[in-house]
């Protein structure tokens, strides 16, 4: 069922655990999440990044706002990391249930005052917004930042930044990147231990692929209520179909098409157990 993130999160918050967002592309992974969350019981977000939403439109913010109201578990769909107006609006037009409105490149008070701006936007359309304090470091589709770029959130300015933005949920950085850790991650936990003592608000871990168990819990402990997954996910589905081309024999189109949801499903249901969300829908 369609439900709204700041709900699911606020839920998560209530009872310690976290929720999966995953990024996805297309009817695979939408089919992928529902499947691994209802089968655990789990609720789950279904992400969009923006250069997938300009390739695909609103046809396929419909396809996941389809997939997200008919599953059995409370889910909802979500704009990940856009600093354009525009496609805010297209997505909010469309019906996205929440958005990160990423002003993290600008300054702290054009970061401000275009959060500010979007969060009013979102707010008038019943939807709700994360917002990102510092600058996580890293590659993913379509968005590259390079280390030298990065910077870890202030917890004090995060307190101001969440008190005159009124955004519902925060991003934060501490030692997280996007993509691949080269080495073992290095998380900064005391210092969201004091992001915590600031906000009340959910709070957001990007970057989780590829982040031991351990610290996992320990996020989740500090007051992680969502965590961002796409790169096992992606790489998953790449691995099926790079297998699959190396095969002589001729297998119908869909039987591929359901083995590659099925390959992700593993993937995204190992991660709504290592967030503790299992049968918590």
């Amino acid at each position: 069922m369609l439900t709204s993130t700041k709900e699911l999160l606020e839920t998560a918050q209530k009872h310690s655990y976290a929720i999966g967002a995953f990024n996805l592309y297309n009817l695979e992974g939408a089919k992928a999440v529902v499947n691994a969350a209802e089968a655990e019981n789990s609720p789950a977000i279904i992400q969009i990044l923006p250069h997938v939403l300009d390739y695909g439109g609103s046809a396929l913010v419909a396809l996941f706002l389809e997939a997200a109201d008919s599953a059995k578990v409370p889910m909802s769909v979500h704009l990940d990391h856009c600093g354009d107006r525009s496609m805010i609006k297209t997505a909010l037009e469309a019906g996205v249930t929440s958005v990160l409105a990423d002003g993290s490149e600008l300054s702290f008070q054009d970061n401000l005052a275009f959060t500010s701006e979007m969060t009013d936007l979102a707010h008038a359309k019943g939807a709700t917004v994360e917002a990102e304090v510092g600058r996580i470091s890293g590659t993913e589709d379509g968005m590259t930042v390079a280390q030298k770029e990065a910077k870890m959130t202030n917890p004090q300015q995060a307190k101001e930044f969440v008190a005159e933005s009124g955004v519902d949920f925060l991003a934060v950085t501490i030692g997280n990147v996007h993509g691949k850790y080269h080495g073992e991650p290095q998380l900064d936990f005391d210092r969201l231990a004091k992001i915590r003592q600031q906000l009340q608000i959910p709070l957001v871990l990007h970057g989780a692929s590829g982040l031991p168990a351990k610290m996992i819990r320990q996020s989740i402990e500090l007051g992680i209520c969502k965590f961002n997954v796409n790169t096992e996910v992606r790489k998953k589905y790449l691995q099926f179909w790079r297998e699959y081309g190396r095969k002589e024999s001729q297998i119908d189109l869909l039987d591929c098409q359901k083995a590659a949801t099925a390959a992700m499903q593993e993937v995204i249901a190992e991660k709504i157990g290592l967030f503790g969300s299992a049968g918590k829908a």
